[in-house]
Formats: structure tokens, sequence, C-alpha cells
């Protein structure tokens, strides 16, 4: 039998666990990267090339992780990553997670290719906060009515993802030849594909690659809520975001599933801040396994980090309550890394707090 997940110490205790009792499709699509997984790793390694500067004889008798996220209260900066088709691992997939952030005290990322429908995940967790991550389908329906009924669920963001207007090559799917089964509904799919055994590269043939800046700009200018753009990894375009009406980015490389040999977000993301000039929210994913982690993209000017393999992990193992474990570990350890670096909140980590490691490190 797999070892009970409520032993687990730490977000690796919850992958190996995970790995054990997931078949080897639905493992090998949620863990696995593009082509060789360069950049799957080194997302990992990223954050082990920074190093912390703490700062002692500083009163850290009383220390909290809360801040604030586009307008609103969250109890730490680290929120949900939108993750598809989470009923793969758990019966009650997104509508779990959402819970568990909402009883975390932090936000849930919906993905379009979720196997829960806004309204659902909604009413499943309502006093959560949710964002939602938005793929802009060739069919402008689709995309139109998806986006109307997350606002009207009181969703509070768009993640507009633009690293995907293809699929990646991901190779351990072809072995596998993973496919989600056609008794998982789908809702976004089952409207732009009218139902039927769904494969990655099909969801990707939806997608409109004609999507520029102009539709970015008609896009914000005409949602009711900030639109933020998902899958930036460089400062020209990060600054270009804002100037197209971008509330803010999320600095990312699809967590190393689309293009191969690009940089991690770690080595990426100070440019990215300083190109944003403090005009908007700055979010991060890709290889957040520690709350020293989080702490360093704290430092490294990101308002907070987005998880998404570590939750659905949790998720796999322990429905709800592993997720919330995952969530609340991430918590403790960035409480620790504050107090250890002389900080009694998220906003007291700065530039100063990180530095680049040995040279050839990691």
């Amino acid at each position: 039998m797999p070892e009970a997940w409520d032993q687990a110490v730490n977000l690796a205790d919850f992958e190996r666990i995970a790995s054990e009792r997931l078949d080897a499709g639905t493992l090998g699509y949620f863990a696995g990267g593009a082509a060789d997984e360069v950049t799957l790793a080194d997302n990992v390694a990223g954050w082990r090339r920074w190093r912390l500067r703490p700062r002692v004889l500083v009163d850290v008798s009383e220390v909290g992780t809360g801040t604030e996220l586009l307008g609103g209260p969250v109890s730490m900066p680290i929120c949900i990553a939108p993750v598809a088709f989470q009923r793969l691992v758990d019966p009650d997939g997104e509508v779990a997670m959402a819970r568990a952030a909402a009883a975390a005290g932090t936000v849930m990322s919906l993905s379009t290719i979720a196997t829960a429908r806004p309204t659902e995940v909604a009413a499943g967790a309502p006093g959560g906060r949710r964002f939602f991550q938005l793929y802009c389908f060739r069919d402008q329906g689709v995309t139109r009515a998806l986006m109307e009924e997350a606002i009207e669920s009181g969703f509070e963001a768009i993640l507009l993802t633009v690293d995907a207007p293809v699929a990646g090559r991901r190779e351990r799917d072809q072995r596998t030849g993973f496919a989600v089964p056609p008794d998982l509904s789908v809702p976004s799919l089952d409207a732009a594909l009218r139902g039927g055994t769904t494969f990655v590269p099909q969801v990707f043939d939806q997608v409109d690659a004609a999507l520029d800046w102009q539709d970015l700009e008609d896009l914000a200018s005409e949602c009711a809520i900030p639109v933020l753009v998902k899958g930036v990894l460089t400062a020209e375009d990060a600054a270009l975001s804002i100037e197209h009406g971008a509330a803010g980015v999320a600095v990312s490389n699809h967590g190393g599933r689309q293009l191969d040999c690009v940089a991690a977000t770690a080595d990426v993301l100070a440019e990215i801040v300083e190109a944003i000039e403090g005009r908007g929210t700055v979010f991060v994913d890709g290889g957040i396994r520690r709350g020293t982690d989080v702490a360093i993209a704290l430092a490294l000017g990101a308002d907070a980090v987005l998880v998404g393999r570590p939750a659905l992990w949790g998720l796999a193992v322990g429905g709800e309550a592993g997720a919330r474990r995952v969530l609340e570990m991430l918590r403790d350890e960035l409480a620790l890394a504050l107090a250890l670096c002389g900080c009694r909140s998220p906003a007291d980590l700065t530039r100063r707090h990180v530095g680049r490691g040995p040279a050839g490190f990691a």
C-alpha cells in the first residue's frame, strides 16, 4: 500500500505518493513537459540559482503571510495555477481544488479546459476568490460564452494564456497515448469539439493562433474584470502587455510544457518586474516547490506565485484536504523564511534580500 499522504512532510512527498497511485497516462500528462524536458527541470533548478540574504536583529515575534492581490486580501501570496482535467485525479476535481483554496484563504484559477463549469466551481466554493484562465478559441462564440459565465459567476480576473498558439511536443503523452476519457465532461471542449475523445493536440487545434496585441487591447477594454497576460518571458512582451491594456502579467513558460529550452521563470522574473515598472500585478509560476522559492520570487519583485503541479498532487492523493495541506505547507514554509530573513510580512521582502548563488550552481 502507498504511504498515507497525511504523513507527508514536504511537497516532494506528495509528488512521490501521487506517482505511485496514478496510471501511466494520467501521471505522464500532469508530470511531463515538452521534448527533452530541459525547461521542465530547469524551472525547479532556477530558484536554486538564487540565495536569500537574511537580515538579523529584527523583531520577528509576529510574522504574517497575508497580502493583497488585485484589490482583495489573501492569506498568502501563493495562489492555485490553472490546471486542466482535474477530475482525472479526483471525483470532485476543480470544485475540490476551489474549496481547498478558499479554506486556505487564497485564490484558485480555473482552466478553460476544466472538468467543471465556472458556475459549478462558484457554487461549490462560494466564499472563495477565483480567477479564470482563458484560451481564445477560433470559435469566438465559445470563448465569449466562457468569459461571460466566469464573470457572472464572480470570477475576479482573466488570465489570458498566450504561450500556446499550437501544442508543444509532449512525448510522454505520445508514448502512453494519453487521451481524456470520453465519459469525462470538459464543458468548453464539448462546445468547441462537439464531443468525442479528446487528445491534447485536438485541444490546441481549436485555439486561435492568429491572436495578436490588438486582440489583447480589445479584450482588455471590453472586459468587466482585469485581464492579465499569462505566458510572458521577456521584458519586451511584459511592457507591451501593459501598453495594450493588461492589468499585469504572469511570468510563465507553461510549466515547461510548450517550447523546450526556454528560460526558467526564476531567471527572467527580475527583468520583467523592471519592465513593468509598478504599472501592473506580476505573478510567476514554474518550479515552486518550497516556501524559500516563494520568498525568492517575492524578493525579485513578484506580487504572488502560482502553483500547479504541487496542488494537483495534493488533490490526487488526498482530495480537497490534500490540496489544502499542500497550500498550508507552503504558507508555513514561507512564514519561516520570512522570520529567518528578518521580515514580518511579504511586503518586507525586497531585492536586497536576494542575490545570485555561486557560478555554475544548479
